[in-house]
């Protein structure tokens, strides 16, 4: 359950990269080189992908902050590309396919990549706007078992810079237990550039957090949630959720694709709920 962009790498000048050393610098550079390869294969963005991926020194600048040590800025780089596949994939518009269309408009569309499989997409229009929305999802992550019932627990694990954090997600089992208990250990990263907020993520491997008895640890990403006010109307906010997961164990396709599609439908009405909450009076 949110990395620079492709442009990242002009955004770090010469300056600064002539000013780290060791490892610092060389991190910049990989990344900088892995992220202009990702872009170079990209198709042209659309007018909020572009958006972006076009004003991103943040990386830079938090290299600067903090030396990171090579694992950390392992985790970084994941993130970064968990955030660019996740992009290339909302920013093609062909080939999705209808799964769930609710009555209060929401839709859930999927399509198969031969690289990543099946993949769904969540298309919604939010009544609260955006900071509020923003606020919720990455600020209060680890809040979402106690309003959505398909989560068990959200839990950080690590803080890696402003941006991105180690998580570990127990999903709660379906009824009538079809999916049984699945876990997830996460690296997440949130980008705010203008009116558009991104959070994007994807499976990693966390030392302190090996698989867990009586869970299948099961694999996301790379996925991401899209967040941009609803044009002509900043009080609602359009959200797009990539849902991208391998949940493992013996499971007919059918199943597995019911499932995700409703567990993306279930999540807009929980959310929904969560935000219109009465906010409590301040003592």
């Amino acid at each position: 359950m949110l990395p620079a962009t492709s442009k990242l790498c002009a955004a770090i000048s010469y300056r600064h990269l002539r000013n780290m050393t060791g490892l610092r610098r060389q991190a910049a550079v990989a990344i900088s080189q892995e992220l202009s390869r990702l872009a170079s294969h990209s198709p042209g963005p659309s007018t909020w992908i572009h958006q972006v991926r076009r004003r991103s020194s943040l990386l830079s600048s938090r290299l600067e902050e903090k030396p990171f040590s090579e694992m950390e800025m392992s985790y970084i780089k994941q993130g970064e590309e968990a955030l660019q596949k996740s992009l290339r994939i909302l920013e093609d518009q062909d080939d999705w396919k209808t799964e769930t269309v609710a009555g209060n408009g929401d839709k859930v569309l999927s399509k198969v990549l031969p690289d990543v499989g099946k993949v769904f997409r969540l298309e919604v229009v939010v009544d609260q706007p955006l900071d509020t929305v923003y606020g919720e999802l990455v600020d209060n992550m680890e809040q979402m078992g106690d309003w959505n019932p398909n989560v068990k627990e959200v839990r950080i694990l690590e803080k890696i810079g402003k941006d991105t954090v180690i998580t570990h997600e127990k999903a709660a089992a379906t009824p009538g237990n079809i999916v049984g208990p699945r876990d997830f250990v996460s690296v997440r990263c949130s980008r705010r550039r203008g009116s558009t907020c991104v959070l994007a993520g994807m499976s990693t491997t966390y030392g302190a957090m090996p698989e867990q008895e009586g869970f299948i640890r099961a694999e996301n990403g790379p996925t991401c949630m899209v967040l941009r006010p609803l044009p002509g109307s900043p009080s609602q906010t359009r959200l797009t959720w990539l849902l991208s997961i391998d949940l493992k164990g013996w499971l007919p396709k059918t199943i597995i694709n019911q499932v995700l599609s409703q567990t993306q439908v279930d999540f807009a009405k929980h959310l929904r709920q969560r935000l219109a909450r009465p906010v409590p009076a301040a003592c």
